[in-house]
Formats: structure tokens, sequence, C-alpha cells
């Protein structure tokens, strides 16, 4: 049973964030490149349309004497998604969204994540429950990044998230989705969308995430560590679109023995 947001097929298959549609399903960091300009034509390569970006650790104008990541990923193109990344509590993750929306002027549809742990990076439910709570009663449209809870995946939703992030293994790890089970469950019972966050490793990971239901896949250190980031981004492209396909389509069962595809029955002679 595909999530809310799975319910489209066809050309109007679109993800649909806090009543937005969008064309990609894959969403792309904006860290670890080289320069800017690798951050750009990698962005492009993957056909990502939401960007997310750490707002404790990129300009986006908090100093005008350096850089700015929106002059080569414009907000008149570009969905920018800021996020908590580095934050180890509900209130520091707060304030750095309250100082987002008001460098994007009024932006609102966030992701939050809250650590608990500095080696695994895994979060902080306690404070990432209290964060979304308060992000969700001043108006903050929150996608939640989490672990692959299926109780705790509802419990975010029923708290007003507007998506569910679950992650596939530990950010940066590339281990590809360790419980796939799990997934599906959180798939099967969400009403908002579901997109893998942190884990995947290539292009096959995203494929898998997408055939299991997923409705996205975000990914930053997948595509940006890769010898070839621009190349790697296309290819995730394309292993989110497959993945989406196949699951549209549906794949046979599996089966113990063969079943073979030309009927041996009404042979001629």
């Amino acid at each position: 049973m595909p999530s809310a947001a799975a319910e489209v097929a066809g050309s109007d298959d679109g993800l649909v964030i806090a009543g937005r549609r969008y064309r990609s399903r894959l969403l792309t960091g904006t860290g670890k490149y080289r320069d800017l300009d690798e951050t750009a034509r990698a962005t492009e390569a993957a056909g990502a349309e939401i960007v997310t970006v750490a707002i404790r650790r990129s300009n986006i104008g908090q100093d005008p004497s350096q850089p700015n990541l929106l002059d080569v990923l414009p907000p008149e193109r570009y969905t920018i998604l800021p996020n908590t990344a580095g934050c180890y509590s509900a209130d520091e993750a707060v304030r750095t969204l309250r100082l987002a929306r008001e460098l994007l002027d009024g932006h609102s549809l966030v992701k939050l994540e809250v650590l608990g742990d500095r080696t695994t990076l895994y979060p902080d439910v306690v404070e990432t429950v209290r964060a979304t709570e308060t992000l969700v009663r001043e108006g903050f449209q929150v996608m939640v990044y989490c672990s692959d809870d299926p109780v705790l995946a509802r419990r975010y939703e029923e708290l007003g998230a507007v998506a569910v992030m679950p992650l596939a293994a530990p950010i940066g790890s590339g281990l590809g989705i360790q419980n796939r089970w799990n997934l599906l469950e959180i798939v099967d019972n969400a009403r908002v969308p579901v997109l893998v966050d942190a884990g995947v490793g290539t292009a096959s990971d995203a494929a898998i995430a997408m055939e299991l239901g997923c409705d996205g896949v975000l990914m930053n250190t997948a595509i940006a560590g890769a010898r070839d980031p621009v190349r790697m981004a296309r290819a995730m492209r394309l292993a989110v679109e497959a993945g989406r396909d196949a699951f549209l389509a549906g794949r046979i069962p599996r089966r113990r023995h063969a079943n073979a595809s030309s009927p041996v029955d009404g042979l001629i002679g």
C-alpha cells in the first residue's frame, strides 16, 4: 500500500509535500562539495528541486563577505530546505530554524534533525519530539529526520509533521538500507510522505528505497563523496526514477522454482 503522496500514477505522478507538488523525488544536500560550482553542477545533474542547507554550516546571507550558496542555487528555481544539522538539543534546533525563516523571508518548510550521539549521529528521540511540537505550534512545516521505528514515525505524523524521513543507515555511512521491513511498515501506515534520509551509498540503494514504496530519497554524501559527483548525481536521478516506475508497475511474486517465460502448453507439433 503506497503512502499518501504515492496515490497519483502516470504522467501526473509527483511528490507532494505540504500541498506543493514536485516532479523530482530526489532531494539533495549542498555540503561536502569541492566548491559552489560543483554544488551547482551536481544539483542540476540530479534533477533535484528541493535542496537542503545546513544553516549552521552554509552561508545563505549571514556573512555578506563570503560566497553565498543562494547565488548558485537561487530560491526562485529551487525550494531551499533549511536543516538543523549539528544540533544536539531541541532549543538549539528551534533557534536555528527561526534564524533560517528570517533569512529566507518567512520560509516555513524545514528539515528537523536533533542528534543524540556524535559517533553514530542517531537522532535524539526526546529532543526531536520536543522540537517538533514547538515548531509545528509556531507554524513551521516540519520534515522530521528519525530512526526507522514505525511507532516513532507515526508519533511524528500525529504531532503534525508534513513528512517523516527515516534513516536507512547511519548518516554518511553508505551502508544502504539495513532494515527494509521497518521501512515497509512505515510506508504502509503513513499518511504523509516517507523519504529515506541517510545511509544511501550508491544507485541501487536509492532504487531499492523507491521499490519499497518510499516517496523519495534525500542524500548528500553518496553524491558529494563520489569520485565523480556529477556523474553519480545523474545515476541517482535515474535510480530514483527507475525504482519509482518499478514500484508503480508491481513486481512479480517470488517463487522457489522456475516459471517459464514461454508457456509449454499448446506447443506446435
